[in-house]
């Protein structure tokens, strides 16, 4: 089956709440799905978002994705095309216009699955079809009453790990954080914190002390220096010990395998791109390093974490995605099942087509009541 064609929607809609860290903040969702379709009509879905400013007009992102990227893709095979090795070189190695890299993959590996009749988790190799899934808040700049709403409701869910921003300025009000989230979630919660680069080593360790004295016991401390500051990180793993560090999130592949060999990282975190994750993988398998599979869009990593070894942990945040789909990853008792429809189990929903789509740049005054969830079908009987 080769790809013929492809299809760009542009969706542009209010987020049900702000979210962020220390170092950003986002109020409204901008995304732009992607099918890939082959020659029988089976198509590949994959989502590119920008967080800080609206995608262009649809005509312009197609114009673009055809210009930079369409080459590369058009009359290829999936199958071959998501196991290719390349090594750019000279003008070629070089970002492309708008965020598609992450889209391409998961479009790829779905119009794939769906090639080979499988449930992508299962083309992956994964035995399991289901992994533990934490609460993650993105919850940064939520006022406290917000913060405890969220948290409240994720433990009512069934979510038994919950992951806070940190870095503020003002340390106290981390722990203060942290206290309310305690009082919230039930007992034996298994707590993490993620500080999005806000601290320096020295500093890291001497929070991570103040927390323990605090009371708190945590699971991981999350991304608490800047990226590439390896022997930092080694020396917050030796200081720290009691601590798991998680890291690599903002690292490509590279940066990762990089990240590995200076012995930095306890818990390695990958995204969405699915054939690097599942490289990456590898060699963090054949290190003894354990993955986590940090936000990916609308879950797909689930099928990463069931293929990956010694990968406990999938994040889910709470953002107001599931409109965007007919059936979105099930979480049940915060356990995410893979789906069992070939491929990667996301179509895009007819209800996105018809009330989310916007092909021409709204202002945010223009984007009216975020989608809460997908309403019901629409009847089209006589």
């Amino acid at each position: 089956m080769r790809i013929v064609d492809f299809r760009i929607t542009r969706f542009q809609f209010a987020r049900d709440r702000v979210i962020g860290d220390s170092q950003v903040r986002a109020d409204d969702a901008h995304v732009v799905a992607l099918e890939l379709i082959g020659e029988k009509g089976a198509s590949g879905l994959g989502f590119a978002q920008s967080l800080f400013v609206p995608m262009p007009a649809e005509a312009e992102i197609e114009r673009i994705f055809r210009f930079e990227i369409w080459p590369s893709l058009e009359g290829e095979q999936p199958l071959a095309l998501v196991h290719r090795v390349t090594r750019p070189r000279g003008g070629n190695q070089r970002a492309w216009t708008l965020p598609f890299h992450e889209a391409i993959q998961v479009a790829l590996w779905d119009l794939a699955a769906k090639q080979a009749g499988m449930p992508l988790w299962q083309m992956l190799g994964a035995r399991r079809n289901r992994i533990k899934a934490y609460a993650s808040g993105l919850d940064f700049h939520l006022s406290d009453a917000d913060f405890v709403e969220l948290f409240g409701h994720a433990d009512a869910l069934g979510y038994t790990a919950f992951k806070i921003k940190v870095g503020h300025k003002d340390f106290e009000r981390d722990l203060h954080r942290l206290d309310l989230l305690q009082k919230v979630v039930r007992h034996d919660a298994q707590v993490m914190v993620d500080a999005n680069e806000a601290w320096s080593p020295k500093e890291t360790v001497m929070k991570l002390t103040r927390i323990r004295e605090a009371g708190h016991t945590l699971l991981w401390v999350e991304d608490p220096i800047l990226r590439n500051d390896f022997e930092g990180l080694r020396q917050i793993r030796q200081a720290a010990s009691w601590v798991a560090l998680n890291t690599g999130e903002y690292l490509d592949a590279s940066g990762k395998r990089a990240l590995m060999d200076a012995d930095a990282v306890d818990i390695l975190n990958v995204h969405g791109q699915i054939t690097d994750v599942m490289r990456v993988g590898w060699l963090a398998a054949d290190r003894g390093v354990p993955v986590s599979l940090g936000n990916t869009f609308l879950e797909v990593g689930v099928h990463c974490a069931c293929a990956l070894p010694d990968t406990e942990w999938l994040e889910y945040s709470f953002q107001n995605f599931d409109a965007l789909v007919e059936e979105p990853i099930a979480i049940r008792d915060g356990i995410a099942i893979a789906p069992d429809r070939p491929g990667h189990g996301l179509e895009l929903s007819e209800y996105a087509r018809r009330e989310l789509h916007r092909p021409d740049v709204l202002a945010a005054s223009e984007l009216g009541a975020p989608p809460i969830s997908k309403p019901a079908p629409v009847s089209t009987a006589g």
